[in-house]
């Protein structure tokens, strides 16, 4: 089991990145840091156990310090965990700086669950490439599991279409509704047409993240609502 720590200040990102992570076979999330300086406190308390962390996804954007800079810092750890950096900045310069800093992958905002467990899917396979152990790595384990981490995504970022803004918005709407909303609920709230909501929404269904049930109103006609699933039990509680 990859044991991960999640970074991210703010709140609901962080909880919607743990009900991802909760969906995906052999991983398993084992807190959250809101700052810099809690990641790096975590991490050197777990690694200081016989459970260390394997992997953060690190918030580049943090209110201490940089995402840039924990990566930095976590370099100097052993066990040195690795890093997927998690930002919304499209800067050149900085997916520079991030993989000089050991990052072993680069996931930008706002993401579908596909593209997020694209990612996790293929640092598993990474791993899983690497021999066990502390014995040094052949050529050809080394070429192989740098092949994985290089191989095209199979989803890369929002679906062509899907305008990343309005992605994010219809997101936010739904996670914040416990009882669900239909499409010209979001419509309204988000400031969108029905069909432009209802066409989000197939596709946050399609991911996985949202569930569909029939809602049938007084006059008997069935409307779809759509709640956040919980990752927990698989269903919305």
């Amino acid at each position: 089991m990859i044991s991960v720590l999640i970074v991210e200040d703010e709140p609901l990102i962080a909880e919607a990145h743990q009900a991802y992570l909760d969906r995906i076979a052999g991983f398993r999330a084992v807190g959250v840091a809101r700052t810099g300086r809690d990641a790096l406190r975590s991490v050197a308390a777990a690694a200081a156990t016989e459970a260390p962390v394997d992997l953060v996804l690190l918030d580049i954007g943090l209110p201490d310090m940089t995402g840039l800079e924990v990566a930095a810092t976590l370099v100097g750890q052993r066990p040195r965990p690795d890093v997927i950096a998690i930002t919304s900045a499209r800067d050149l310069a900085l997916v520079h700086a991030a993989v000089a800093h050991g990052v072993v992958l680069y996931l930008l905002k706002p993401f579908t669950f596909a593209a997020f467990r694209d990612k996790l899917e293929r640092y598993r396979e990474y791993r899983t490439a690497l021999p066990t152990g502390e014995s040094a790595a052949t050529q050809a384990d080394i070429d192989r599991a740098l092949a994985v981490l290089r191989t095209p995504a199979r989803n890369q970022g929002t679906p062509k279409g899907v305008a990343p803004g309005t992605l994010d918005e219809v997101t936010r709407t739904v996670r914040a509704a416990p009882d669900g909303l239909t499409a010209a609920d979001v419509a309204i709230s988000v400031g969108v047409s029905r069909i432009t909501a209802w066409r989000y929404l197939e596709r946050l269904a399609e991911d996985g993240v949202v569930d569909r049930r029939s809602d049938y109103g007084r006059a008997g006609r069935p409307r779809t609502r759509y709640r956040w699933q919980d990752a927990r039990g698989g269903q919305p509680g």
